[in-house]
């Protein structure tokens, strides 16, 4: 499984771009994007599990959102272009709506996101344990 990189830098790429194009030496300080969490996967709630299997059997999804694109405005997750992740809705017992939590997926094999919040904050979902 290929881990999706934690933290994307921005310093060090305009670094390297520098020095490529101009000479001289790259010195540039990185600069954090954002940062994920970790979560097991036997740790998510049993809806997420849910979610998972209908995402990997290509549904039936029980809402119209689930499979849309994820915009990542709040801009925690790695920078990507547009349509490169997905969301899904992971369904809360005693909700009368869609709830809070979701799973958004990466282009990447297993690369899966929970969010518990609303895309406060995100967790990778480590499919090994």
């Amino acid at each position: 499984m290929r881990i999706p990189p934690r933290i994307a830098t921005l310093g060090g790429i305009a670094a390297l771009v520098s020095t490529l194009l101009i000479g001289g030496t790259a010195t540039a300080t990185p600069t954090t994007v954002a940062a994920v969490g970790d979560i097991c996967y036997s740790d998510l709630p049993s809806q997420a599990h849910d979610t998972l299997d209908l995402i990997d059997q290509g549904g039936p999804f029980p809402y119209r959102q689930d499979g849309t694109v994820f915009q990542n405005r709040e801009g925690i997750l790695a920078s990507h272009p547009t349509g490169y992740y997905h969301e899904y809705t992971v369904r809360t017992p005693g909700s009368s709506n869609r709830g809070a939590r979701r799973i958004v997926t990466g282009d990447t094999a297993q690369e899966d996101y929970y969010t518990a919040d609303h895309y406060a904050s995100f967790d990778l979902v480590d499919h090994g344990c």
